[in-house]
């Protein structure tokens, strides 16, 4: 019996695994291959992006509530922030939902606003119709070019190119 344990035992391959020689190997790999990929990625430009898509649902938002709650809503537009008031009741704030904070949205910092729009306020009626007729924001920064905000003469839509 002892000597078909002592062949059984020859049989396995006592050096199953991995050596730490190549563990290591891998790991340094890993290390060059993340490093590589942490240095590809650009924070602004998703920045820029997001800031973009949230001046256009801000904007889409006010005409919105406006037509849900038939009374006017004004989108200011400044080159650092867009924020929406209430102009019949003396420039009130709107709040951002569900809280009482005001609807302002700032500009990250290595992103540019421009445009027709900035310096401007764009008025939604009840009707959802802008005053004055549409215009447009461009946002720019880190790797993207620019992203225009537009939003149309006669029925106020918004859309991003």
């Amino acid at each position: 019996m002892t000597a078909q344990l002592a062949a059984l035992c020859r049989r396995r391959n006592p050096q199953s695994g991995f050596t730490l020689t190549e563990l290591v190997v891998v790991i340094v790999v890993a290390t060059i291959l993340s490093a590589f990929a942490i240095a590809r990625i650009n924070t602004a430009s998703f920045s820029t992006e997001g800031f973009a898509n949230q001046v256009a649902a801000t904007i889409r938002y006010a005409q919105k509530i406006a037509i849900s709650q038939r009374r006017n809503v004004a989108v200011a537009v400044s080159a650092s922030a867009v924020s929406l008031t209430y102009p019949d009741i003396g420039g009130a704030a709107v709040h951002q939902p569900p809280g009482t904070d005001p609807f302002t949205v700032g500009k990250p910092s290595g992103a540019t606003l421009g445009g027709t729009l900035v310096g401007t306020t764009v008025t939604f009626s009840a009707l959802g119709k802008p005053s004055p007729s549409g215009g447009t924001l461009t946002v720019s920064g880190g790797d993207i070019a620019m992203i225009t905000v537009t939003v149309a003469a006669e029925t106020g839509y918004v859309y991003v190119n």
